[in-house]
């Protein structure tokens, strides 16, 4: 018998240890060389392991383990051939007249994996309460991916707005006075979250300035240009994309607010790598955009939904999530009116907005209602000073305020 082992691979800088997170292959499966075995769930993305050959599976770590790097997941016997495989699973019966014929036997392998979701896709299900039979599987024979079942899992939240993406509602399900519990270890990622939050805690000087945005004159330009908009760019123009271009104008001209510590060095940019803030299944990431001050309203957008499709499909690459000078959190579309957002390490500072609000202001002595959002900076105080947080915030209100200025870069 040949065996090989398949070991956790060295998968990027810093990452010393890796979740196996569900199996895709089942123990005994036969595997080809290349085809994905199981999915690793690292400080950073979902990656998934592929089989360095052709042969039976046999799994040595279990679903939820934590793996260091070079630890054994699994062993494939290349001594056995997919024939050998299938002449096994599908050896006939005592009764040659009743025996079934090759299109036969094809059909029943693809009916039992139509419609049945992978390791991965049924975890999604289950944590947003799907039913598989709901759910179109585009994955070979039929099977749900772990891409539908997140597709699935973002139209069942669409329809039920009551519902976000933090809090499910489980009332319904829970029986009068219960008082049932139950512990479940933590997702690597939310591991990961928790220890870099409570760093940007404890590690820096951090504190927060706010102030108020009329968007009375940028709702009134994006609804004039908006269905012009589309039709050039196939993509909305969304309040996003307006902040980071207000930002990175902002941010190239005080570098110290787009300034990273080092021990007792800081250094500079020239550019603006703005990180936004995803929510996704499994929790929070915040891959960035390169070059936001060189980028058109257009060209973030498009980059801001191949991010988010990426990040709730769990394919983001350590790549697409390394970097970031400044980071960007939009609480406002789950409702929250006012927060203060922790500093994304190593940057020192991160912009948060917050729900739009009709409310009355005096504006040359008369009061009038508006869409109102309060913004809130928390920065670094080793490396901004007050004043300057200050004024930061104060450029940015200006622009958006005054839109024409964003877009004259003025």
């Amino acid at each position: 018998m040949s065996v090989i082992e398949m070991k956790v691979p060295n998968i990027g800088e810093s990452i010393n240890e890796v979740t196996l997170s569900s199996w895709i292959k089942g123990n005994g499966e036969y595997v080809d060389l290349d085809e994905p075995i199981c999915e690793f769930e690292s400080d950073k993305a979902t990656l998934e392991f592929p089989a360095e050959a052709s042969g039976k599976l046999i799994w040595v770590a279990q679903e939820g383990d934590d793996l260091e790097i070079g630890a054994l997941v699994a062993k494939i016997d290349t001594s056995v051939t997919e024939a050998v495989e299938k002449e096994t699973v599908d050896k006939p019966t005592a009764q040659p007249e009743e025996s079934e014929t090759t299109s036969e036997k094809s059909g029943k392998e693809e009916n039992k994996v139509k419609g049945h979701p992978s390791p991965a896709a049924a975890k999604i299900l289950r944590e947003n309460d799907i039913q598989e039979s709901v759910v179109q599987g585009t994955g070979k024979d039929g099977r749900i991916t772990k891409e539908d079942a997140v597709k699935a899992s973002q139209s069942s939240k669409s329809e039920k707005p009551g519902e976000t993406e933090l809090h499910p509602v489980r009332i319904n399900s829970i029986p009068q006075f219960a008082r049932t519990s139950r512990t479940e270890k933590m997702s690597r990622m939310r591991r990961t979250i928790a220890k870099r939050l409570v760093s940007a805690k404890n590690s820096t000087a951090m504190l927060t300035t706010f102030n108020e945005i009329d968007l009375y004159n940028l709702i009134n330009l994006r609804k004039k240009y908006q269905e012009k908009f589309v039709e050039k760019y196939g993509i909305k123009l969304g309040f996003m994309s307006l902040f980071a271009k207000a930002c990175s104008q902002v941010l190239i001209n005080m570098p110290q607010v787009n300034a990273i510590l080092n021990e007792e060095t800081l250094t500079y940019h020239d550019f603006v790598d703005i990180s936004i803030a995803i929510s996704t299944p499994t929790g929070l990431v915040v891959p960035p955009i390169h070059n936001v001050e060189s980028l058109k309203f257009h060209e973030i957008e498009l980059k801001i939904k191949e991010l988010a499709e990426k990040a709730r499909a769990g394919s983001l690459s350590l790549d697409e999530m390394k970097g970031g000078t400044f980071t960007i959190t939009n609480g406002g579309i789950f409702g929250s009116m006012l927060s203060t957002p922790i500093i994304n390490e190593p940057q020192s500072a991160i912009l948060g907005m917050h729900n739009i609000i009709q409310r009355p202001v005096a504006i040359d002595g008369e009061v009038v209602i508006r869409p109102m959002m309060y913004v809130a900076l928390s920065y670094d105080h080793r490396v901004i000073d007050g004043s300057t947080s200050v004024t930061f915030l104060v450029k940015v209100k200006e622009l958006l305020e005054d839109p024409v200025t964003l877009l004259l870069d003025l």
